[in-house]
């Protein structure tokens, strides 16, 4: 056990970093073994596509809970890979819809079974004794009522 670990909930982001980032250089290697070449940041991205067919960046952004700008990143480097297309948005021009390329739909079906697995074994990790998952969506449902700034202060000012 290091410094981190002893440390307890101070270091609660640090040690969700880590977990995200060993969830991530696995699941790159999980799609590599399937021959798919994938990288797990554009995951949120496809998969919103995959089930909401045609959206606007700001749509996007509200589904998969990033900043715009991050999320026009992300948009960016998909469009490059030629994985989405975008087209104008017939009643205002200013907004752009995005869709999956043919390329992309492609791809879906070949990362299907790879969703299929991957959902069993992250299944299989977070079923523990105080199931990660349902840990997450209290923190994050308690965190919409009010943030971790938000509820700093408050106890601050209490002080």
């Amino acid at each position: 056990m290091n410094i981190i670990d002893e440390s307890g909930i101070l270091a609660i982001s640090t040690r969700l970093q880590r977990l995200s980032e060993q969830l991530r250089k696995d699941g790159a290697l999980i799609y590599k073994s399937f021959d798919i070449d994938f990288e797990p940041k554009y995951f949120p991205v496809i998969f919103t596509l995959h089930h909401k067919k045609m959206l606007s960046v700001v749509e996007i952004a509200n589904e998969i809970g990033y900043t715009h700008p991050s999320t026009i990143s992300l948009l960016k480097e998909l469009e490059k890979q030629k994985l989405i297309q975008s087209k104008k948005d017939k009643y205002d021009e200013r907004r752009r819809l995005i869709v999956l390329s043919p390329k992309g739909i492609e791809l879906i079906e070949k990362m299907k079974p790879v969703w299929d697995l991957v959902s069993k074994v992250l299944g299989d990790i977070g079923d523990n004794k105080n199931n990660l998952l349902a840990a997450i969506n209290e923190a994050e449902e308690k965190m919409a009522e009010q943030s971790f700034y938000q509820r700093a202060l408050q106890l601050k000012k209490e002080m």
